[in-house]
């Protein structure tokens, strides 16, 4: 709040000036000021009860300003802004031309003066002056708060950049008491840092992001606020452009003539790219047949390529390319299909299919399990010595009894 300094700021009443004007004033309300003064009446002497109290108010809002005058008698009370000097109210006259200005008086004693729809430029000294010799006076100040406004320019819009690129988005605000800047990412995605923290929010009129990675890629809001409600926000949207990336899991898949196999490559880019498959000689994967190809979307810039064969023959076998493509360049994974011989799922199918045998199959009356029967069965079979002493261990548990160890 300004100080005012000075015993008295001005003694308009005392003015040449002012005189014409209060002579103009009190001759065209004659009746109404009752200038007649009686012996009672120039003896008063009127002082001020209470001091102003300042008051805060918020644009558009009204404000009141109240002065307590005891033993005024024939006295005036007159309302001014000290800044301008302009005198506003006289009594419960209004002098100025400002229709947003209002005088009121409770029994000839509270003074109060109203100003609606306030504007910042309202913001002030009020005084209240007494026209005495010497004259009397006691100031307020009207303090206006404004709610915070972000301003187009220079504020950040929507931005794209290459991926590597430094970035600042910028965020611009006014109001009373100044606005504090607040930056968050949408859906409550921290913000990652300059030197790899990440946070939720980070307050600041500028928010700076070196080398820009695609993960600082969307939305950025811009918050406003200084306690004088609405707080208000802007959405910027950041973009990163970077060059497809193919990530392939398996490179090397076996399958069986007359079944159906998938392969999967996951790609990134933005701008989103074209994806496809290809031969080892470069021919397009045909859609249709027995090819089904499918791109599904997992991200902003992440996406996954399937290729579908069902059913395979010979010709089927061999290397295929996944590609993406977008406007900043191009890369391709490989996937190896390679035959897996008939016989060979049938003799896994068919181990299996013994081993749950021997686990059921071999125990005994009283029940426990024919250790040297499973050790044969072991050798029949070719199995390491790693596996049996693995079987024996789940034998033990299973039993909850010890046995011998046998020599294999």
């Amino acid at each position: 709040m300004p100080s005012f300094r000075g015993t008295h700021l001005t003694k308009l009443w005392t003015q040449p000036a002012a005189g014409i004007l209060f002579t103009i004033i009190f001759m065209c309300h004659k009746d109404d000021f009752n200038l007649t003064e009686t012996a009672a009446d120039v003896i008063t002497d009127p002082k001020f009860t209470f001091p102003i109290a300042n008051v805060t108010a918020s644009v558009g809002r009204e404000a009141f300003l109240t002065c307590v005058v005891q033993d005024l008698g024939s006295y005036k009370v007159a309302w001014l802004r000290v800044d301008t000097q302009t005198i506003l109210t006289i009594q419960n006259h209004v002098i100025t031309k400002n229709q947003r200005i209002g005088i009121t008086n409770s029994e000839h004693k509270t003074w109060t003066m109203k100003i609606k729809d306030i504007k910042e430029s309202d913001k002030g000294w009020y005084m209240c002056q007494i026209n005495t010799d010497p004259m009397k006076s006691q100031m307020g100040y009207l303090d206006v708060v404004v709610p915070p406004d972000i301003l187009d320019y220079p504020t950040s819009t929507d931005m794209v950049v290459r991926e590597g690129s430094n970035v600042t988005l910028k965020c611009a605000a006014t109001g009373s008491p100044e606005p504090t800047i607040t930056w968050r990412r949408e859906n409550g995605v921290p913000i990652e840092l300059a030197n790899g923290t990440e946070v939720l929010s980070v307050e600041s009129v500028n928010l700076v992001l070196p080398r820009v990675k695609r993960q600082h890629m969307g939305a950025y809001l811009c918050i406003a606020s200084n306690g004088v409600p609405p707080s208000v926000s802007k959405r910027i949207t950041l973009i990163v452009h970077f060059p497809p990336m193919i990530t392939v899991q398996n490179q090397l898949i076996g399958a069986v003539d007359g079944k159906g196999v998938t392969l999967e490559c996951q790609s990134e880019a933005f701008p989103k790219s074209i994806n496809y498959w290809t031969r080892e000689r470069g021919d397009i994967v045909p859609p249709g047949g027995k090819y089904t190809s499918n791109v599904t979307e997992i991200g902003e810039y992440r996406s996954s390529m399937k290729l579908h064969i069902n059913p395979l023959t010979q010709a089927e076998f061999g290397a295929y390319r996944c590609v993406a493509k977008n406007s900043l360049g191009d890369t391709d994974g490989t996937i190896k299909l390679y035959r897996i011989p008939p016989n060979a799922v049938n003799y896994v199918e068919n181990s299996e299919g013994r081993y749950k045998d021997m686990m059921l199959g071999n125990e005994l009356e009283d029940g426990f399990y024919d250790s040297a029967a499973i050790s044969m069965h072991c050798q029949q079979h070719k199995l390491t010595l790693t596996t049996t002493i693995s079987l024996f261990t789940i034998l033990l548990v299973l039993s909850k009894v010890a046995i011998p160890l046998i020599d294999v």
